[in-house]
């Protein structure tokens, strides 16, 4: 089944020409997010009722026609299992949490024979993973959600994995997930239907702003945290950078050009603990990312993160999390 609503509407957008409709083929994963497919899909629907005109279809798939139970527990019904797609299609993976689990060989093997035959293939939130299974994302730039780009690293050294908000490179297009789906269809729309339409389609979705492809998913340091005061945002890149080292803290106080009294407060007033307990808090954050999407041993990890011993991290994630980093983990060798 194809789907290429023009549902009624107020606004209206006029188009000198009806071009063919572009076909857009969305293969959802157990687990993944719907506010990332709903952030691609809604633009597409909204451009077809502006214009009064069939712009775009699309079709939804699962691995094996079933519907797929999203991450927040709702369960999608879809149109088809994996099959044939109409040539010069967009083939778009949708994932979300656990993706590493959530692409099957058989899934893996459609999504490397739709880019082998021409098609455009994407990915939306983690759809990378699913990419990166199939194995062509070699010698490609691309990006996934920021959560789970770490353990994305660790699983694939080789990759050139982005941290921008979407990517665009030849047939290969992923986004972060989340408003970022929504940055990267208006950009399709645009690119092919001009900017009467994509600012009409923005401006219903209520986005406000397009946000270019180089944009950052994140807020930075300064916004997230709410500070300004540049001698402690160092400190803090610096702690980001140094998370694998024995960090000395009076060393990094003297490259940042304050003394560690300076520091201790700058930290007391600003964030409300010391630096020694946010660059703790900083590696077991990370702790937790990898051993949650990665079979890392518990050892591994441990070095990974800047601990001296598997013994002390133990202690300190017990601590933290309040289990043990053993039953987290998908590997306890």
């Amino acid at each position: 089944m194809t789907n290429g609503l023009i549902p009624k509407g107020v606004a209206h957008v006029e188009l000198e020409t009806t071009p063919d409709p572009e076909h857009f083929v969305f293969l959802l994963l157990p687990n993944m997010s719907m506010l990332a497919f709903s952030a691609a899909i809604e633009p597409l629907r909204i451009a077809n009722q502006l214009t009064g005109k069939v712009l775009y279809r699309w079709t939804t798939m699962s691995e094996d026609g079933a519907s797929v139970r999203a991450s927040n527990g709702i369960e999608i019904g879809v149109d088809s299992p994996i099959g044939e797609t109409k040539p010069g299609s967009y083939v778009f993976v949708c994932s979300g949490v656990e993706p590493d689990k959530a692409t099957t060989k058989s899934a893996a093997d459609w999504i490397r024979y739709q880019w082998r035959t021409g098609r455009v293939v994407g990915g939306l939130c983690t759809g990378a993973y699913a990419l990166a299974r199939a194995g062509i994302l070699g010698g490609k730039e691309f990006t996934l959600h920021w959560e789970n780009q770490l353990p994305f690293r660790e699983s694939h050294p080789d990759l050139n994995v982005q941290e921008q908000l979407y990517v665009v490179d030849g047939r290969i297009m992923t986004c972060g997930g989340g408003a970022a789906a929504t940055d990267l269809f208006l950009k399709l729309i645009y690119e092919k239907h001009g900017p009467m339409l994509s600012q009409a389609v923005l401006n219903m979705c209520l986005h406000f702003v397009h946000r270019s492809d180089g944009d950052s998913q994140t807020s930075s340091k300064s916004a997230s945290l709410g500070i300004r005061n540049k001698k402690l945002l160092q400190i803090i890149n610096l702690f980001d950078e140094e998370i694998e080292q024995q960090v000395d803290l009076d060393e990094i106080a003297y490259r940042v050009g304050v003394s560690r009294r300076q520091m201790e407060r700058l930290f007391s007033h600003h964030i409300g603990r010391t630096p020694k307990r946010y660059l703790m808090d900083l590696r077991l954050q990370r702790a937790r990312a990898l051993m949650a999407e990665t079979d890392l041993p518990v050892s591994e990890v441990a070095f990974a993160c800047g601990f001296e011993s598997t013994s002390h991290f133990s202690k300190r994630f017990r601590e933290r999390f309040g289990v043990s980093p053993y039953s987290f983990s998908v590997s306890t060798s």
